[in-house]
C-alpha cells in the first residue's frame, strides 16, 4: 500500500457545509476522506448520501459522541491504510479551512511521534462561550501538566497513523476525548506542536453541538470529582489537625505542629485512597499494588507537606491554620497528577 494522507471528519446532523467542504478538499488535494456519521437523523440523509460521492462514509446506528466517531474512523484507517499514512481530523461545519488542513498534514508528514494541532488566536469577534471555555481549559491543562497549549479545544489536528494505537486507547466518547488526548500526550511526553490557523465562527458558532454544561462536565468531571474528594478529606484533615493543635497547646511548637499534621494526614489519606480508587478514577487494578503506590505517594506528600508547613509557621506566617491552607492548595495538583497518571492510570498500555 502506498503512503497517503487521510482527512477524518466526524459528522452529526451535517448540512450543505459538509458537501462544500468535501468538494474543496477534493479540488485542492489528493487526500482520501473518511466521514463518520455519528447517528444523524433522517434530516441529514440527503447530505450524507451526497457525501458518499466524495468520501468513505461510516455510520453509527445512534449518536455516540465525537470522540467515539473519531475512534471509529481511526479503526477504519488502521485496517485500510499503511502505517506511514498521515491523518488529519477536522470538523464538518466548515469552520476549518482546507488550506490550514494542508499546512497541518505537511507538518505531520515530517514526524512519526508528534501531535500537530491548529491553534486559533481568539482575536476579533469570538463567541463568549468559546473564548471563556478555551481560557479555562488552557489554565486547567497547564496546571495539571505544566505544558502550555494555546488552543486546547481545537478539533483540527494531524498525526501519523503510527499513533493510532495510542489514540484508540485514550478514554472518552464525547468532547472530553480531545482534552484527554492532550493529557495523554503530556503524560507520554509526546510532543504537541501548534500551527497558527484562521479563526472562523459561522453564525456565532450556532452549528456547534457542544452542550455548555453537559459537555463541560464531561471534560472536567474527573478533576471535579477529585476536587470534591480532596475537599472532603481536607475537611477531615483540617478539623482533626485543628483539634490536635488545641489538645497539644502546651507542647513545644516544633513537635506539636508536625505531630498534629502527621496524625491528621494518616486518617484523611486512608479515606482519600478509598474514595479516589472507587469513585474518582474508577480503577480496576490491584488494590494492594495501588495501595502500596499510594502509600509511597502519601508518605512523600506528607513529608513535603510537613516540611513546608513547619517552615511557614516558623519563619513566614506564624498563623498555623492559614499556613495549612496554603500548603494544601500548593500540593493539590501534584497529588492529582501522580494519582491520575501513575497510581490509578487508565491510559493505553501499548507504546507508540
Amino acid at each position: 500500500m502506498k503512503s497517503r494522507s487521510v482527512v477524518l471528519i466526524p459528522a452529526y446532523e451535517p448540512d450543505v457545509s459538509l458537501i462544500n467542504l468535501l468538494r474543496e478538499i477534493q479540488s485542492k488535494t489528493e487526500y482520501d476522506i473518511v466521514v463518520v456519521n455519528d447517528g444523524s437523523s433522517d434530516n441529514s440523509y440527503q447530505v450524507l448520501s451526497q457525501a458518499a460521492s466524495f468520501a468513505a462514509v461510516l455510520n453509527h446506528p445512534k449518536n455516540m459522541g465525537k470522540g467515539q466517531a473519531i475512534k471509529t474512523g481511526l479503526q477504519y484507517i488502521r485496517e485500510h491504510y499503511p502505517e506511514d499514512t498521515v491523518i488529519a481530523t477536522m470538523d464538518a461545519d466548515g469552520q476549518h479551512k482546507v488550506d490550514d488542513v494542508i499546512k497541518l498534514i505537511n507538518a505531520a508528514s515530517d514526524t512519526n511521534n508528534q501531535l500537530i494541532i491548529g491553534s486559533r488566536k481568539f482575536s476579533g469577534k469570538i463567541p463568549v462561550r468559546s473564548k471563556v471555555g478555551n481560557i479555562i481549559t488552557r489554565l486547567v491543562f497547564m496546571a495539571l501538566t505544566r505544558v502550555n497549549v494555546g488552543d486546547t479545544q481545537t478539533g483540527l489536528r494531524a498525526f501519523s497513523a503510527r499513533m493510532i494505537p495510542f489514540m484508540l486507547g485514550v478514554e472518552g466518547q464525547r468532547y472530553e476525548y480531545e482534552m484527554n488526548v492532550l493529557l495523554g500526550c503530556a503524560h507520554r511526553n509526546i510532543k504537541i506542536t501548534e500551527i497558527p490557523i484562521e479563526t472562523v465562527y459561522i453564525n456565532n458558532n450556532q452549528s456547534s453541538h457542544f452542550n455548555t454544561f453537559k459537555d463541560s462536565y464531561m471534560i472536567y468531571k474527573e478533576i471535579l470529582r477529585f476536587s470534591a474528594s480532596s475537599l472532603i478529606c481536607f475537611l477531615v484533615d483540617f478539623c482533626l489537625y485543628s483539634i490536635l493543635i488545641w489538645l497539644t497547646r502546651d507542647m513545644n511548637t516544633e513537635i506539636r505542629v508536625p505531630a498534629s499534621n502527621i496524625a491528621a494526614r494518616v486518617v484523611s489519606a486512608s479515606i482519600n485512597f478509598s474514595i479516589n480508587k472507587r469513585y474518582v478514577f474508577k480503577s480496576r487494578g490491584s488494590t494492594f499494588k495501588a495501595a502500596a503506590e499510594y502509600f509511597v505517594l502519601a508518605s512523600g506528600i506528607l513529608c513535603l507537606n510537613t516540611f513546608l508547613l513547619t517552615v511557614l509557621v516558623k519563619y513566614v506566617l506564624k498563623n498555623k491554620l492559614i499556613s495549612k491552607l496554603l500548603v494544601e492548595i500548593t500540593l493539590f495538583f501534584v497529588n492529582w497528577s501522580v494519582q491520575k497518571f501513575l497510581i490509578f492510570k487508565k491510559y493505553i498500555k501499548v507504546g507508540v
